[in-house]
């Protein structure tokens, strides 16, 4: 496994320069070597038309979550890309904080695999609302 010396900032200047991410108030937590976690605080802009929190707002945390703790993994001068992601809504979402956990499951040369859970802490307990399986193409960094 190739971790980069380093991540951390990596991580922080993936988060940063998303403008769809920081619009959203996704920010991150904390991270190590092919890991992240990530939170978002959730305001009425975040809810679908029945009061639940959109799909669009777990995938994409679950998305961008994943891809950051991908690139935590992957070589200097490169970045990586989703190819496809698929979001298994388990429970309709209702919380004041998203939570989500993205974990490298092959970091790969030209393909990496994530998982990442989107949860919430209810009553000091975790309760898991959609998980996501990231697949990501490891790219060269245009120049």
């Amino acid at each position: 496994m190739n971790v980069r010396p380093d991540y951390r900032e990596l991580v922080e200047a993936g988060f940063a320069a998303a403008n769809f991410i920081c619009d959203l108030g996704i920010r991150p937590l904390d991270c190590g070597p092919g890991w992240v976690e990530a939170a978002v605080d959730i305001h009425p802009r975040h809810a679908q038309q029945n009061g639940f929190i959109h799909a669009g707002v777990q995938a994409t945390l679950a998305d961008h979550t994943a891809g950051v703790a991908a690139i935590t993994l992957v070589e200097e001068g490169s970045t990586v890309l989703t190819l496809e992601f698929k979001v298994n809504l388990l429970r309709p979402a209702l919380c004041e904080r998203l939570l989500c956990r993205a974990e490298v499951l092959k970091a790969g040369r030209q393909v990496t695999v994530v998982e990442a859970e989107v949860f919430a802490l209810v009553a000091g307990e975790r309760r898991l609302f959609s998980k996501a399986t990231v697949s990501l193409a490891v790219v060269p960094i245009p120049r």
